[in-house]
């Protein structure tokens, strides 16, 4: 793919008029707030995984209306009773949590690592995923954005994002926790940055090729998926281009980056039309605008010119390592 999107020289300073309805953070305090009648924790159970250089947990944990959510939650063996920094860690689109021995990184890193299975999806690619949607919806394209995306009540991603955010709840719960990075890439980038503007207790913010950030910009310069299916969705219900994008807004990357008091490191490939620049770069250059302490300054991002949205792959990895170990002391 050649490049698409704005120049490199344009991208440092992009901080476009994203649209943000007027009742966005009451929405949202009574979103969480509904979610949060329910303790966090459902199940705990130990794993038998056959590693032993770690220790895992399944965890059932209340989502979004006290559903339950599955994940993962792996530390270094032997470190129970020790508190240990954490890393609440996202999925890319259409993946489920697979198996506990897939993603060790973290653990091996020598963070509790708690991995959030993402609920309805799991059937697409990986080693499957265990949490169902109880929720249906009105009519949909294939796959989960336009799932009940009329309205921003009934909407798939407002049950998503908050399980996201539940997620951290439950990382904390679980004790012996000390200071909480959330991390994830593509859909997994776009949930930890809704997580970290969510809850001021995130203390460090890693996103990948955040999904959902300057989403209605994004429709405007790509139809690759899964964008492709709010445009697919589009082209038959063309009357309901308006409500979708205003029930759209609520879920936009650029809003909660702006509310995160997070330090952050993010990641893109410019010639990444799943994930376009112009939304990450939205999203980085607005970290903390609308937080009480202002905008972000311990913030940095890595940019490959000849990447995809693979972006730095393990690569980056490696710079995350690198990044999180001197903020957290985990070096």
């Amino acid at each position: 793919m050649a490049l698409f999107d704005l120049p490199q020289s344009e991208l440092r300073t992009y901080s476009p008029d994203v649209r943000e309805p007027e009742d966005f953070d009451a929405f949202w305090t009574a979103t969480l707030a509904g979610a949060r009648e329910h303790d966090p924790l459902i199940a705990v159970e130990p794993v038998a995984t056959g590693l032993r250089l770690v220790d895992t947990l399944d965890v059932t944990f209340a989502g979004f209306g006290g559903h339950p959510v599955r994940a993962w939650y792996t530390r270094p063996a032997g470190s129970a009773g020790r508190e240990l920094p954490a890393v609440v860690e996202y999925l890319g689109y259409g993946r489920g949590r697979g198996l506990p021995q897939e993603r060790l990184v973290w653990p091996c890193a020598g963070y509790a690592h708690l991995l959030m299975d993402t609920r309805g999806q799991g059937g697409q690619y990986g080693s499957g995923g265990d949490t169902a949607d109880p929720v249906g919806s009105g009519p949909a394209a294939p796959g989960f954005l336009t799932r009940g995306i009329t309205d921003p009540r009934t909407a798939y991603l407002r049950r998503l994002l908050t399980d996201a955010t539940r997620a951290v709840d439950a990382v904390l719960a679980l004790g012996d926790t000390g200071p909480v990075a959330v991390a994830g890439n593509s859909q997994g980038g776009g949930l930890a940055v809704a997580a970290a503007g969510l809850d001021d207790r995130v203390r460090a913010l890693l996103a990948s090729a955040p999904l959902l950030c300057g989403i209605e910009r994004n429709l405007s310069i790509t139809d690759a998926q899964p964008y492709g299916e709010i445009v697919q969705y589009l082209s038959v219900r063309r009357e309901s281009a308006d409500r979708v994008l205003d029930a759209l807004s609520y879920f936009d990357g650029v809003h909660f980056a702006r509310r995160t008091t997070a330090p952050a490191f993010f990641g893109t490939g410019l010639r990444d039309t799943i994930c376009p620049p112009s939304g990450v770069f939205a999203a980085f250059n607005g970290l903390g605008a609308r937080s009480d302490a202002g905008p972000t300054r311990d913030k940095e991002i890595a940019v490959y010119p000849f990447n995809h949205h693979e972006g730095g792959d393990a690569l980056h990895v490696s710079r995350q390592l690198t990044w999180l170990g001197e903020r957290f002391g985990n070096g």
